[in-house]
């Protein structure tokens, strides 16, 4: 059963939130956290990337980079930036984006339910991304980066968000891109019992998005129990900061693909290959294709839009190899196109769908030689894979909005 409690998060002055919230670290390439931090003294990403202090062609992994990021940390607590909370609570932290609204509840998740699969994962991790953040948690002794869990609907949590919602908000504000972040406390402590309470009859969590901060802020617990080897497991590194948010609130946008070349073949033999598979129809005035349903793809290939539909028979019934990203995977990528791992080819590239189709339409006159618009995953798919201990592949998911990082940091002992 889910484990969680509350904390006393390090938090923006009341009236800074909207200028400290920064989208997460790994949205940014090198070049555009540079161009994010000008003239925002104030935003989070000066902690998130702290290399931003430096003259550009500084090493981003060198230590003053992270004890640049420590630094700043303690100094805005000192002069009231951030303020840091008396007693343990929760928060309920909600976002809007086109008149949709997600509740979600900010705590702190057990790292033995990470390790004992009570918390569920559906992506592999790399070591080399994980480095960088277990680095900023270690040096720092925060945690800086919420991890976006879900869980299957409850009616008692249900209840304890929505009527906390109807009280005085701690921070309300607008960000740059439209996204409406609202944030109320539970301080309470019969309404924190209530709410843990909850948690525990839930079976299972699962990591939506941030799984390698999760990863990270695990193996910095793992190391500080092996520091302390009297810890009892109540420590906060025995804890990490996450954002847990019903599976019927979250919405997941298409991952589009990109490709650089058509491994060789011609426009013609490369539609007549896909014709083995899928049904292929031109699109009437070369509209952009949004796939209308799971087994539909958009193709934009010499500047026409197809419609394609999976052939009767093709997808297997199998959590992973069923999901649209392994068909298109299996039967295209690979096959047709040589593109064995779309982990590391240089030939392939993501597109969120925040980005539209028409990034799709860019990309193809700019770089790329074709582009697939894909039918979003699922949460039922995402939960079904997890729960059988599958891995989906990767770029299978693009959750909006974003969670705003600075918000809230969770401090572990050092």
């Amino acid at each position: 059963m889910a484990v969680i409690r509350p904390f006393r998060a390090v938090r923006p002055e009341e009236s800074l939130a909207s200028s400290v919230a920064a989208l997460p670290y790994d949205v940014y390439s090198d070049e555009e956290a540079f161009e994010a931090v000008a003239g925002k003294p104030y935003s989070f990403l000066n902690i998130d990337r702290a290399e931003t202090h430096f003259p550009k062609g500084h090493d981003i992994y060198a230590d003053d980079v992270y004890e640049k990021a420590d630094e700043m940390i303690r100094t805005w607590l000192r002069d009231g930036i951030f303020v840091r909370e008396t007693l343990p609570c929760y928060y309920v932290y909600s976002l809007t984006m086109d008149h949709r609204t997600q509740h979600g509840l900010v705590a702190c998740s057990s790292v033995d339910d990470y390790l004992n699969d009570v918390i569920k994962k559906h992506e592999n991790t790399r070591a080399e991304k994980e480095r960088d953040r277990i680095r900023h948690v270690d040096t720092t002794s925060c945690q800086t980066g919420p991890i976006f869990l879900a869980y299957r609907d409850d009616p008692t949590v249900k209840g304890i968000m929505q009527k906390t919602c109807r009280m005085r908000a701690l921070y309300d504000f607008t960000s740059e891109d439209g996204i409406r972040h609202t944030v109320h406390r539970i301080a309470d402590p019969e309404t924190i019992e209530k709410l843990t309470a909850a948690f525990a009859a839930i079976p299972n969590t699962y990591i939506a998005d941030g799984h390698h901060r999760a990863a990270s802020a695990v193996k910095v617990a793992l190391k500080r129990r092996e520091a302390h080897p009297d810890h009892d497991g109540t420590e906060e590194f025995n804890f990490f900061l996450s954002v847990l948010f019903p599976a019927s609130e979250l919405h997941i946008m298409d991952y589009n693909r990109v490709l650089k070349d058509l491994n060789g073949l011609t426009e013609q033999e490369f539609l007549s290959a896909l014709s083995q598979d899928f049904s292929i129809a031109e699109e009437p005035d070369n509209a952009p294709v949004r796939p209308a349903e799971k087994g539909e793809f958009g193709l934009y290939l010499a500047r026409k839009w197809y419609r394609l539909k999976v052939r009767e028979g093709i997808r297997p019934d199998d959590p992973v190899k069923g999901l649209d990203v392994s068909l298109l995977q299996e039967r295209v990528l690979r096959p047709i196109l040589g593109i064995d791992d779309p982990k590391t080819d240089p030939r392939i590239d993501f597109v969120g769908g925040i980005r539209g189709l028409k990034e799709l339409e860019r990309r193809c006159g700019e770089d790329c030689a074709a582009a697939f618009s894909m039918y979003p995953t699922s949460m039922e798919e995402l939960f079904t894979v997890a729960d059988h201990g599958l891995l989906m592949p990767p770029k299978s998911t693009w959750f909006e909005p974003k969670l705003r990082s600075g918000l809230f940091l969770h401090e572990i002992e050092r």
